[in-house]
């Protein structure tokens, strides 16, 4: 006797079904969630400054030379050869520059987001929440709609990061 998949796919599907619904679930223990405004996180670390001062910096020297850019472009066909030339060694020049500037940044930015990386799962752990969400982030996804002030845990994160 030979057994047809199209009878066998439902009844696997129903008996799966069934076992599913009378088959005792384990009780999982409550997941405590808590909030971080890891921007205001970030803002509170020490080398925060000198991450502000560099960017500052390189704005104005890097928008500076974007002027001259934009001044030959709008030139357009009009610019001479010269103009075109100085052109393409301001946007070399920009690129340069904005890549020094990125290798000057990215260790001062790791280290400030390792300690809050650290300070949040330290707090975390301590006071027994197993979930933390950036509040924005969970905001604008609509993933959270409402949460209790108990679950902020921003102050307490940004002592441990000072």
């Amino acid at each position: 006797m030979k057994i047809n998949a199209k009878i066998l796919a439902p009844l696997a599907l129903v008996a799966a079904y069934g076992l599913g619904t009378v088959a005792p679930h384990a009780q999982t223990p409550a997941q405590k969630v808590g909030f971080v405004n890891v921007s205001k996180l970030l803002a509170a670390h020490p080398s925060d400054k000198d991450i502000q001062a560099i960017q500052k910096k390189a704005d104005e020297e890097l928008s500076a030379l974007d002027k001259q850019v934009k001044a030959i472009d709008a030139k357009g066909a009009a610019a001479s050869a010269a103009e075109k030339q100085n052109r393409e060694a301001l946007v070399t020049t920009i690129k340069s520059k904005a890549d020094a500037y990125d290798k000057q940044l990215a260790p001062k930015i790791a280290e400030v987001e390792k300690a809050v990386d650290s300070a949040i799962n330290t707090t975390a752990k301590s006071n027994g929440f197993s979930i933390i969400m950036d509040r924005d982030v969970a905001a604008k996804s609509g993933l959270v709609i409402y949460a209790d002030s108990s679950t902020e845990l921003t102050d307490a994160v940004a002592k441990a990061v000072k």
